[in-house]
C-alpha cells in the first residue's frame, strides 16, 4: 500500500465510516449535551434496590445512558486515534471523561446499597417484580462483590480520584506514537523514510543488516532517553490498581483481577508451568531461525526477518478475497458477518505519521466494531485483518443475540474469535498454494502468531506479576527495575540462540499491554483453545463448529470458564496448553521439513 504524509492524503476507500456512530460532529455534541440530564437523572434513584419497580425502572435507565455513554467514548476514540494529539479530538475525549465521571458520581449509591441487602431481600426483588429477571446474571455478577465494595461516599470518592488519575496509557500512548523523534533511515534504493512505531517493524525486516541495526539503535536509543518517565507513568498506574485493590480488600492486584474475572488462579499456574516446562521448543525455533537466516549471531534486530523468503506483497483487495476463502470451513453464516466488515467499511488502513500504532477493533454496546491498522502489504497485514476482523464478527453475533446488558464480553473469550482465524488463513495458505515461499510463509505467520500469543504473552504475563508483587513490597518502578527484569526474561525465553544486545531490556517500554491490567495472559488461554478448535473445524468436524458458532454468540452474563466449557475445555488442565505446545513444535517440523526438501519448488 501506498506510504501518505498526513490523512488527508488517504482515499476514502481505506478510511472507515464512522456515521453509524454519528453523521456529524454536531451530532455527536447534540448527543453528548442531551446525555446530561439522563444521567442527572440517575441520582435520583437513590434507595431503589429496596423497591423492585423502582429497581427495574433505574437499571433499564442506567444501561440505556451506558449504551449512549459507550458510543459517545468509542466515537471520540477513534476520531482521536486517526490523529494524535489532534486539539479537538482531545478536547471530544476530554468531554466523554466529565460525563464518564459525572455518570459514576450519580450511580455511586447502588453498588453500596445493593450489598446491604441479605440474600433473601435480594431474591425477593426478583419475586416483586418478574421483569427483573432481564437483569438477574447482571445482579448476580454485581452482588458476589459484597465483601469488597465500599460505602456510598467512598464509591464517589474513589470514582472522582480514578476518572481523574487513570490517563497512564494515554500519555504513555502520546510519548511513543507522536512526540518522539526517531529519526529518518536511507534505504538500500537511496530513499529517505522516517522511522515511526507503525513502520519499525517492517524496516527491521530488511535484508541489509545495517539498516535494521541502525534503525534499531535509532528507535531505542530515543526509547532510552524517555525510558525514565515511562517508568515513572507505569509505576503510577501499577500503584493505582494496587491501591485500588487493597482498598477494595482484596489480597493483591492480580487477586481483584481473578475475582472479577471468576477465574481460578489454578487455570494461570497450569498455564505458567506448561510453558515454563517446555521452553525447549522456544528455544529449537531461535536455532531453526539461526540457521535458516545463515546468521552467526542472532540479535534482537534480526527477529523480524522472515525465515521463508517470500516476498509476496498483497493489495488490500487481494487480502480480503484470501481471507474470505480462507474462513470457509466456518460456513456460509459466517462468512456473510464477515464481509459486511469489507462492504461496510469497518476498517482504517493506511499508515502515517500520528496515527495511533498497532491494531485493535473497538466496540461498544450497539454498534457494529471498527478496526484500527497500519497496512503494509505484508502477510502479517493480510493476518491482522483476519484476527480484528475475527473480533468484529464475534461482536456481530453478541449483538444479535443478548440484550444490551450483556454484550460486553470478556477479551478471554473474545481473543479466541480473533486467533482461530488467524489459524484457518495460515492453513490455507499452506495447503492451497503451489510455491514452496509461500507457503513457508503460512507456516512461519502461524508460528509467530502462537509464539507470540503463547510464549511471549506468558513471559511478559509473568514480568507483569513480577512488577505488581515488586511494587506490593514497597519497591518502585524504575528504568533499571525494569531493564533488569526484561534482561532476566530474555535470557529464560531466547536461551543461547538470541544475544540480548544493548538495547534489549528496554523492549518494556512500548509494549501498551502493560496499561491493561494483566491482559497479557488473554492472548495465551486463547491461542490454547484456538489452536485447538481451528484443527478440529478444519478436519470437518461439525460438532466443534456448531459449538463454536454458539460460543460466539454468548454474552456477558457467561462466565468465561463456563464459556470454553460449550468448546468442551477445562482451563484448569495443563493438557489444553500442553496440546497447543505440540502443535506449535508439529509447525516447526513441517517448516523445517519443506525448507531443506531441495525438490519442492
Amino acid at each position: 500500500m501506498k506510504k501518505y504524509n498526513n490523512r488527508n492524503e488517504v482515499p476514502e476507500k481505506y478510511k472507515w465510516d464512522l456515521t453509524e456512530f454519528f453523521e456529524t460532529e454536531k451530532d455527536f455534541n447534540d448527543t453528548l449535551e442531551a446525555l446530561v440530564p439522563k444521567l442527572q437523572e440517575l441520582s435520583s434513584f437513590v434507595g431503589c434496590t429496596k423497591d423492585a419497580n423502582k429497581l427495574y425502572e433505574f437499571l433499564s435507565k442506567y444501561i440505556e445512558s451506558l449504551r449512549i455513554l459507550m458510543r459517545l467514548n468509542g466515537y471520540a476514540l477513534l476520531v482521536n486515534d486517526q490523529e494524535l494529539g489532534n486539539s479537538n479530538s482531545i478536547e471530544n475525549l476530554n468531554k466523554v471523561i466529565v460525563l464518564a465521571n459525572l455518570m459514576s458520581q450519580n450511580t455511586a449509591f447502588f453498588t453500596p446499597e445493593l450489598m446491604k441487602l441479605t440474600h433473601k431481600e435480594f431474591e425477593d426483588l426478583f419475586n416483586k417484580n418478574k421483569k427483573l429477571e432481564e437483569f438477574r446474571e447482571y445482579l448476580n455478577k454485581e452482588f458476589r462483590f459484597i465483601d469488597h465494595v465500599l460505602t456510598e461516599n467512598e464509591e464517589k470518592i474513589v470514582s472522582e480520584l480514578v476518572n481523574s488519575m487513570d490517563n497512564y496509557s494515554d500519555v504513555s500512548s502520546t510519548l511513543l506514537n507522536s512526540e518522539h523523534d526517531y529519526g529518518k533511515i536511507t534505504l538500500s534504493d537511496g530513499a529517505k523514510e522516517t522511522i515511526t512505531t507503525t513502520n519499525y517493524r517492517n524496516l527491521t525486516r530488511d535484508k541489509n543488516e545495517n539498516i535494521r541495526k541502525k534503525v534499531y539503535n535509532s528507535f531505542y536509543k530515543r526509547i532510552d532517553e524517555y525510558a525514565p518517565t515511562n517508568a515513572y507513568t507505569l509505576n503510577s498506574y501499577v500503584k493505582m490498581n494496587i491501591s485500588l485493590a487493597k482498598i477494595r480488600k482484596y489480597p493483591s492486584a492480580f487477586d481483584a483481577k481473578l475475582f472479577s474475572r471468576n477465574m481460578p488462579k489454578e487455570v494461570f499456574l497450569s498455564l505458567i508451568n506448561a510453558i515454563e516446562e517446555n521452553l525447549d521448543v522456544l528455544h529449537n525455533y531461535y536455532k531453526l531461525k539461526k540457521d535458516v537466516l545463515n546468521l552467526d549471531t542472532l540479535h534482537q534486530y534480526d527477529l523480524n526477518l522472515d525465515m521463508a523468503g517470500s516476498e509476496k506483497k498483497y493489495t488490500v483487495e487481494e487480502a480480503q478475497n484470501l481471507i474470505l476463502k480462507s474462513l470457509s470451513p466456518l460456513k456460509e453464516d459466517y462468512l456473510n458477518h464477515f464481509k459486511k466488515i469489507f462492504d461496510l467499511k469497518h476498517i482504517d488502513y493506511a499508515q502515517y505519521k500520528g496515527k495511533c500504532s498497532g491494531a485493535y477493533s473497538l466496540s461498544t454496546l450497539d454498534t457494529n466494531s471498527r478496526i484500527l491498522m497500519s497496512f503494509n502489504g505484508a502477510l502479517e497485514d493480510v493476518s491482522t485483518i483476519a484476527h480484528e476482523g475475527g473480533h468484529n464478527v464475534h461482536h456481530q453475533y453478541v449483538l444479535e443475540n443478548n440484550s444490551i446488558q450483556y454484550r460486553d464480553v470478556s477479551s478471554t473469550v473474545a481473543e479466541v474469535a480473533s486467533l482461530t482465524n488467524e489459524c484457518l488463513l495460515c492453513n490455507y495458505i499452506v495447503k492451497n498454494s503451489s510455491k514452496k515461499e509461500e507457503k513457508l510463509a503460512g507456516l512461519e505467520s502461524i508460528i509467530r502468531t502462537i509464539i507470540s500469543n503463547l510464549y511471549g504473552a506468558v513471559r511478559e504475563g509473568k514480568m507483569e506479576i513480577d512488577m505488581y508483587n515488586y511494587v506490593e513490597n514497597n519497591g518502585a518502578i524504575t528504568k533499571d527495575y525494569m531493564n533488569e527484569l526484561t534482561k532476566k526474561s530474555l535470557e529464560k525465553y531466547y536461551g543461547k540462540n538470541v544475544k540480548i544486545d544493548k538495547y534489549s531490556p528496554l523492549s518494556w517500554v512500548n509494549r501498551s499491554h502493560y496499561y491493561m491490567n494483566f491482559y497479557l495472559f488473554d492472548y495465551a488461554l486463547s491461542i490454547s483453545v484456538a489452536t485447538n478448535v481451528a484443527k478440529k473445524i478444519i478436519d470437518g468436524d461439525e460438532e466443534m463448529l456448531n459449538n463454536y458458532l454458539k460460543f460466539l454468540s454468548l454474552g456477558g452474563d457467561v462466565w468465561p470458564i463456563d464459556a470454553f466449557k460449550v468448546l468442551g475445555f477445562d482451563l484448569t488442565d495443563k493438557s489444553v496448553y500442553v496440546n497447543a505446545i505440540k502443535y506449535l513444535e508439529s509447525l516447526i517440523d513441517e517448516f523445517e521439513k519443506i525448507y531443506f526438501d531441495k525438490e519442492m519448488i
